[in-house]
């Protein structure tokens, strides 16, 4: 059976089987095999595959691993893990964000500490200027899940306000090109802020703010799946939202 993920990602990419074997340094007929025959390239293709078509290699080869593999792998992922988001360093938001070469994503129902920090959008709007894609996606103020967290926060309206001030506090970075905002309705189990392979994921707490729960520092590494559940997570969040109202 084929592989039709390696060929429709080739043909998305605009490259032919002779120019990634040529890059490989694999004769052509080498890679047409591994589509058409479905073979399992040797480990080191596999990565080296999927590191120039900068996707995953279980996406690629979703049994080329075993789950022993993928276990360890994704375990590797986990860089650290902090009790409370209060306990992240504070320019370690920053060091995340500056990391990124080609995106950026933030899912919150508010994250107002990130709309009061200046210098992170000052970094936001560099990054954007420099053609990194920046998404920002913040609860819609007036949806009933935004009502349900706050009433489990013990803060109620307060959530609402929240993001309301986080729009006020993001006014000019809406303005800019490569600045994508847009408001979801998602009951959120956690909050993402991403930068390229990194993520820093704020868990929510029953009863707790979210500056009172662990957050999880992930680099997602070839063969893990930790990072990648988070990174669909935000990603399917995306395609469910809207554009905020004046944008």
């Amino acid at each position: 059976m084929p592989n039709e993920r390696l060929r429709a990602t080739l043909l998305q990419q605009g490259l032919t089987v002779a120019a990634l074997a040529e890059s490989l340094g694999v004769d052509h007929k080498t890679v047409e095999r591994w589509i058409t025959k479905d073979r399992t390239p040797y480990r080191r293709h596999r990565y080296a595959v999927a590191s120039r078509l900068s996707v995953d290699e279980t996406f690629l080869w979703p049994d080329a691993l075993t789950t022993e593999q993928v276990t360890s792998a994704s375990t590797s992922e986990l860089l650290t893990i902090y009790p409370q988001r209060a306990s992240v360093p504070r320019d370690a938001w920053g060091r995340l964000f500056a990391t990124a070469e080609e995106e950026i994503g933030v899912l919150v129902y508010a994250g107002l500490f990130l709309s009061e920090d200046s210098g992170i959008q000052r970094t936001f709007t560099d990054k954007a200027k420099a053609g990194v894609r920046v998404r920002i996606l913040l609860s819609d103020p007036d949806s009933p899940q935004v009502a349900e967290r706050g009433a489990d926060e013990g803060v109620d309206d307060a959530m609402a306000a929240k993001i309301r001030n986080a729009l006020v506090l993001y006014k000019k970075l809406r303005k800019l090109d490569g600045v994508e905002f847009r408001f979801h309705r998602t009951v959120l189990y956690n909050s993402i802020y991403r930068a390229d392979d990194q993520l820093l994921v704020n868990t929510h707490v029953y009863g707790a703010t979210a500056a009172l729960a662990p957050v999880w520092h992930l680099r997602r590494i070839a063969g893990g799946d930790l990072a990648n559940t988070y990174i669909e997570s935000f990603e399917s969040v995306w395609e469910g939202a809207t554009p905020i109202p004046g944008d």
